[in-house]
């Protein structure tokens, strides 16, 4: 019976170490599909659709020697300041061309002539070498 009970252990842990390495193996090729899964998924770098639309309406622009990003959408300006800040105007009526308010702030001009109006300090601000914006390459 000892020599016995002796094979079955041996069995047991042969087969435990098995086990052990198969696991192992599958959990190897898992990781490394699941990177060069990745890596191929990382390389389409190209936009959505919806990226591309957005970029059409999106402008760099100049203001005080600083840049500044503006992107116009329907009923609103977005623009990201030199300093970081978002700031939102909201579309209000105009004679010609586009004018754009926060209360504090306001975007008016044409095409791609446009002031900022500051009114708590009451400067006026020319936006200028307003460009198409393209996103930098990833």
């Amino acid at each position: 019976m000892f020599v016995r009970a002796d094979a079955a252990v041996g069995w047991t842990r042969s087969r435990y170490a098995a086990m052990r390495r198969a696991a192992l193996r599958n959990l190897t090729r898992g990781a490394v599909a699941l990177f060069l899964g990745g890596l191929v998924a990382g390389c389409g770098n190209e936009p959505s659709k919806e990226e591309q639309e957005a970029a059409k309406n999106t402008f760099a622009c100049e203001l005080q020697g600083e840049r500044l990003v503006l992107r116009l959408e329907r009923g609103e300006a977005r623009m990201l300041m030199p300093s970081g800040d978002r700031v939102v105007l909201y579309q209000i009526p105009s004679a010609s061309g586009v004018r754009f308010s926060n209360g504090n702030l306001e975007l008016r001009g044409k095409g791609l002539e446009l002031t900022l109006v500051d009114s708590a300090s009451g400067s006026e601000s020319l936006l200028v070498g307003c460009v198409q914006y393209t996103p930098p390459k990833q």
